[in-house]
């Protein structure tokens, strides 16, 4: 009875370690999520604008027509 309470501590004491390593982890993930979420905004807001050389006609672009920057 003793050797298996013993057992049934150590895999609590990893179960409770792995779910520390999991909420670190998920921690992080939402961080990386928010950042990325801002980051998607701000480019948002630079399109709205017209932050991508399109004059800021709001006009659409035709990708085609443009001449590379080589010539």
């Amino acid at each position: 009875m003793e050797e298996r309470i013993t057992r049934l501590e150590v895999k609590l004491s990893f179960a409770e370690d792995l779910l520390d390593e999991l909420n670190h982890t998920v921690y992080r993930q939402q961080q990386q999520i928010e950042a990325l979420q801002k980051h998607v905004r701000a480019l948002t807001e630079q399109v709205r604008a017209g932050a991508g050389g399109g004059g800021g006609s709001g006009e659409p672009r035709d990708l085609r027509e443009e001449i590379p920057p080589h010539y």
